[in-house]
């Protein structure tokens, strides 16, 4: 028997109307087929009906999971401009300057920034020794991987705080780099795609690039948050 799983409801109908008719008019019985086509149409139709309202229903609460601007409202967008500080407390703001310094190839600054925050939220005392050569081997020595732009003095400073680490040893580099941020590349942020199209985000009329561009900036703020939540 053949598999009508991946046939659209109106092709099966086509089909199934032919079926019924050819049988009823090899049996004489015409008038009897066009009643059993018309019977099958009026519940085919019915279920389509059905399925056309599942989709709709189902692409509606996919775009609204997916929706970058949903969740954050145009005030709070406008307060990142205010400081720096506003936009990287901030989850959506943080992705969105995040993805930013990526397409800059200088996402390392705010990796330790974000880096110095989560150790200042260490507990254990016993784990402070292990994150803080962590950090420090990431960052901050001469053969860092994600080496940050620090003056000689205060990575000279950071590094005698590595004999006995504390939750204050990298509060003078993590100031630094914020202010690094601050004067360079958030100004640059406030100017870019990446802030504008949030606080002004392209209307239905918008051109096919501008719309693309949109769409490419919140994937990126999403896998970043995906990122960080993994």
């Amino acid at each position: 028997m053949p598999s009508f799983r991946k046939r659209s409801p109106w092709m099966l109908l086509h089909i199934l109307k032919c079926v019924f008719s050819s049988r009823c008019i090899s049996t004489g019985n015409v008038e009897g087929g066009n009643v059993l086509a018309k019977d099958m149409k009026h519940r085919l139709g019915v279920l389509l009906q059905k399925s056309e309202s599942c989709d709709y229903g189902s692409s509606q609460g996919k775009k609204e999971k997916v929706s970058p601007s949903q969740r954050v409202s145009q005030e709070e967008v406008k307060k990142w401009a205010e400081s720096l500080e506003n936009l990287i407390h901030h989850d959506r703001g943080l992705a969105a300057f995040r993805a930013f310094l990526k397409s800059e190839y200088s996402e390392e600054n705010i990796e330790f920034w974000v880096s110095c925050e989560d150790y200042k939220k260490t507990k254990s005392p016993a784990k402070l020794s292990t994150k803080a050569r962590k950090i420090y081997d990431e960052f901050i020595s001469v053969q860092a991987t994600k080496e940050v732009n620090l003056d000689s003095c205060t990575r000279e400073k950071t590094s005698h705080n590595m004999l006995e680490p504390t939750l204050s040893c990298f509060d003078e580099a993590q100031r630094k780099i914020f202010t690094l941020m601050e004067k360079d590349s958030y100004r640059r942020f406030l100017k870019s795609p990446y802030y504008l199209d949030l606080v002004s985000p392209p209307r239905a009329g918008c051109g096919p690039e501008n719309c693309k561009r949109a769409h490419a900036h919140a994937l990126d703020c999403n896998s970043n948050i995906i990122s960080q939540c993994a």
